[in-house]
């Protein structure tokens, strides 16, 4: 065999190595879990017996990932939401680092919010981010409370910020919703 042939033949052998290959871990980055996701409660005040607290499982998933968290502040800073809620301290907007949470605290309640827009100054923003990047500002709030696991938080800033990394804030678990937030003031 000449060894233009060997070249070719080894050139063959490679392409089917690599052809293959290892199988390499599948992540879903931009597909959002399989899942129903039923409306939230926005009050603790419901007709009948207590219901039991339903936490959807697509946002589990999504407050339990440090990838979505990570890129839920990414969206945070570029939505500017920095500018009416000021990186979660409150300002013009309310804080999100508290455990007062009007419309209530739980991912799937600040996704509604994110989605749906709240009355006297919270924009709506169906249409304008997707379903996955929504869930990612509702995991990446909770974090900013304390509210997700140490293991999926972020343990350091994408840039430079005042605040503490999101594994040293302290749990602020939220205290029930606020009743008024049904009946918003009169305009």
């Amino acid at each position: 065999m000449s060894s233009r042939c060997l070249a070719d033949v080894a050139l063959v052998v490679a392409m089917a190595l690599l052809a293959t290959g290892c199988e390499r871990e599948r992540r879903a980055y931009y597909q959002a879990p399989e899942g129903t996701n039923p409306p939230p409660a926005l009050t603790d005040f419901q007709p009948g017996s207590p219901q039991p607290e339903v936490v959807s499982a697509i946002g589990q998933q999504y407050q339990e990932n440090a990838y979505h968290i990570a890129q839920g502040g990414r969206l945070y800073r570029w939505f500017n939401c920095n500018g009416c809620h000021n990186n979660g301290g409150g300002g013009m907007g309310p804080a999100l680092m508290d455990d007062q949470w009007r419309y209530g605290g739980r991912i799937d309640q600040i996704h509604s919010s994110i989605i749906e827009g709240r009355p006297n100054g919270m924009p709506a923003w169906h249409g304008k981010l997707t379903d996955m990047q929504a869930w990612q500002l509702a995991a990446y709030v909770r974090a900013m409370s304390g509210n997700v696991s140490k293991a999926a938080a972020p343990s350091r800033r994408e840039g430079l910020s005042a605040t503490p990394p999101l594994t040293q804030v302290p749990r602020q678990p939220p205290r029930g919703s606020d009743p008024s937030a049904m009946n918003p003031p009169p305009q």
